[in-house]
């Protein structure tokens, strides 16, 4: 990388300050159903089934635009894509907020999906272009603490805010104030520093050859997948359960009320705040990947166990394993570097990408999966016009998530050690 001047290091704080405040949007979109899962089950008169995959919609869009937006920000860059995604998203979020129905519901949730999945890889490219590479784990930990205030806002406050004035201007607030960033993105974000190759063309050129070239280069490497299986275990678990079903099992099966749930929630999400910059320092200051991989990821699944045992918690111990899931669900944010270290170096879009894709299909396949599982046992009862399921209904839809993130926890011994430097070789 070219030494920067001082203004141009600066510019580049900003720059991903500005992509940070998009990613809060997007985490924001991610977990939002959970905290209004009630409201969203009355206002469409769904079922468990119809809500998860209203939720799942985004996870649908999300998995398919992982690898176009690798392949786009690797040669496109990623100035260009944040503008459309930032207009997109936005006209998404004020359609669902908008929605006279469960249809047109779920195409302000495809328009949201498809909006915000260009976030997260366009952010890994910026870091990984702009800055050095012996800190990129410790900045994406970074990136992903300040993105995370979008899942915490999509806790306690946005249940107290949706039942105070409602869930649907939330959703138009959302979509101005992503618009908003969208044209902050185009102009305030530049796509390579000064003296790197392309950084004075002109509008980058799409070659489909070297795209397809470099696309099964990631493909074909067996060293990318391991970090993509366990993205899929512990980053779709995560996404299932945090993303819509913790507060329906928390208020039905605990009996906790809807402020308790939403606070438990929140501190879920701020636990993975946390872990995911205290995770990502902790490898980057040993040199290691893998171990931190293995000894996080086993202790999430462990957490599961509890859950599934059906034990009665007091609240201490519940509000403590919640924060201790958080911080150990962080560990699969490492997979992102995995990836991007055994694959050719200008291919660091791709390979994120690929490795991201994971966690996302499996939210897109679990959110409905668990949901159907639970109507196969529901026995009819309702409450405010939303079904109400037993401790049973939810322990054997969570089954589903606590096999996900054991599938994760294992898959992590076949991770590859980079000690935090890129390793790929040209065959």
């Amino acid at each position: 990388m070219p030494s920067l001047s001082r203004e141009q290091q600066r510019g580049r704080w900003f720059a991903l300050g500005i992509v940070a405040a998009a990613y809060v949007l997007s985490f924001f979109q991610r977990f939002a159903p959970a905290g209004i899962a009630q409201d969203l089950a009355a206002a469409f008169q769904t079922s468990a089934a119809s809500l998860g995959v209203l939720a799942a919609t985004y996870f649908y869009v999300y998995t398919v635009m992982q690898i176009p937006t690798g392949i786009l920000v690797d040669t496109l860059g990623p100035r260009r894509i944040l503008l459309l995604g930032g207009a997109v998203g936005g006209a998404g979020s004020l359609l669902f907020g908008l929605a006279p129905s469960l249809e047109m519901a779920l195409i302000g949730r495809t328009l949201v999906g498809l909006g915000v999945s260009v976030t997260f890889i366009a952010m890994l490219k910026i870091i990984a272009v702009w800055f050095e590479e012996s800190r990129f784990a410790t900045l994406v930990g970074g990136a992903m603490l300040i993105g995370n205030l979008g899942s915490v806002l999509a806790g306690a406050p946005l249940s107290g805010l949706a039942q105070a004035t409602g869930w649907r201007g939330v959703f138009i607030g959302v979509g101005v104030i992503s618009l908003v960033l969208g044209g902050a993105c185009w102009l305030l974000v530049r796509d390579r520093p000064p003296g790197e190759p392309g950084a004075a063309a002109g509008r980058p050129r799409f070659d489909r050859t070297v795209v397809i070239g470099g696309l099964l280069t990631v493909l074909r490497n067996p060293a990318t997948w391991p970090a993509t299986l366990v993205n899929l275990g512990l980053a779709g678990s995560f996404f299932t359960f945090g993303g819509l079903w913790a507060m329906p099992y928390l208020t039905q099966v605990h009996g906790l009320s809807r402020a308790v749930a939403s606070a438990h929630l929140s501190l879920y999400f701020a636990g993975f705040a946390v872990g995911c910059v205290v995770i990502g320092g902790i490898s980057d200051r040993l040199g290691r990947r893998k171990p931190v991989i293995l000894a996080a990821s086993h202790v999430y699944a462990l957490v599961w166990l509890v859950w599934l045992s059906g034990t009665p918690l007091p609240l201490w111990a519940s509000y403590g394993l919640f924060a201790v899931m958080g911080l150990s669900t962080a560990s699969f944010t490492l997979t992102w570097a995995c990836a991007k270290e055994v694959n050719p170096p200008l291919l660091s879009g791709m390979s994120t990408s690929v490795a991201n894709m994971g966690g996302f299909l499996a939210g897109a396949i679990l959110q409905p999966l668990v949901g159907w599982v639970m109507d196969q046992r529901w026995q009819g009862a309702l409450a405010n016009g939303a079904r109400v399921y037993s401790p049973e209904d939810f322990r054997y839809g969570l089954l589903l998530v606590a096999g996900a993130a054991w599938f994760g926890a294992l898959c992590a011994w076949r991770v590859r050690e980079t000690r935090c430097r890129n390793i790929w070789q040209a065959g």
